[in-house]
């Protein structure tokens, strides 16, 4: 709590309004804003008060869980397809996600690597030819990390 002597900023009606405003989806900013402090203000306030700071967390993450219900209540509608497409897209964005034209997939990268590696066995005199597909071998091994 605070400093005996010291006047507790966000007091109970301000906090209050602080979680509404997060849990209808606001932001910590536009709260503090609302309520005429600081983000500082209400992070150091929830760093004194584990209640509170219980319930911001709450507050942001409970509209955030009711969005996703919703979604996969809406998904099981087949009328609703969109909603399975949406989730889908952020659940795994390499294989669901839309992609512009020129973009290129790290399977594809792996492919041209494979192929580089290839010609420079094919191609390159011996004595570079180990130093050059050990680097590529390096840049396969970061993308399979990746």
């Amino acid at each position: 709590m605070a400093k005996a002597g010291r006047k507790q900023f966000l007091d109970e009606y301000k906090r209050r309004e602080v979680l509404a405003i997060l849990s209808v989806g606001g932001a910590r900013r536009a709260a503090a804003r609302y309520v005429g402090c600081t983000v500082n203000t209400i992070r150091s306030t929830a760093d004194r008060d584990p209640e509170f700071a219980k319930k911001l967390r709450r507050a942001e993450r409970g509209l955030e869980i009711d969005y996703l219900n919703n979604i996969r209540k809406a998904a099981r509608n087949e009328k609703y397809w969109r909603a399975a497409a949406w989730a889908l897209e952020r659940i795994d964005p390499q294989r669901y996600a839309r992609r512009s034209p020129d973009a290129i997939t790290v399977e594809e990268i792996k492919d041209l690597l494979v192929q580089l590696a290839d010609i420079i066995s094919e191609e390159v005199p011996e004595e570079y030819r180990e130093k050059i597909l050990k680097r590529l071998r390096a840049i396969s091994d970061r993308l399979k990390e990746g």
